[in-house]
């Protein structure tokens, strides 16, 4: 049965196919894969997070890393207005990097 599905399709209905190939080639190429390649990203620094790192949560409290709880994947930090528990998938951006490199002038 396939065999003659195969044997019954010619050019024209490959090219009326090929619009369809490159737009799902695009959608791929434009949207899933930097969406994938963020969250790969995003995971890596969330795993990288180290006790006494100036970071941002996603709700955007600022703080500082006091403790770090494997067993539930829980950080403690430190703000001004006291500590709190937050889960690591919390964390939004580290301000230490950041702030301590160098500025270059121009």
């Amino acid at each position: 049965m396939y065999a003659t599905l195969l044997l019954q399709t010619d050019a024209s209905s490959i090219t009326g196919m090929l619009p369809f190939l490159l737009m799902f080639v695009v959608i791929y190429l434009f949207m899933i894969r930097p969406q994938m390649k963020k969250a790969k990203n995003e995971k890596k620094f969330q795993a990288e997070i180290a006790k006494g790192a100036k970071i941002v949560t996603t709700s955007g409290i600022h703080g500082k890393i006091m403790d770090i709880v494997d067993s539930d994947n829980t950080v403690i930090i430190e703000t001004g207005a006291g500590k709190i528990k937050f889960e690591r998938s919390a964390i939004s951006m580290e301000l230490s990097k950041k702030y301590s490199a160098p500025v270059a002038k121009k």
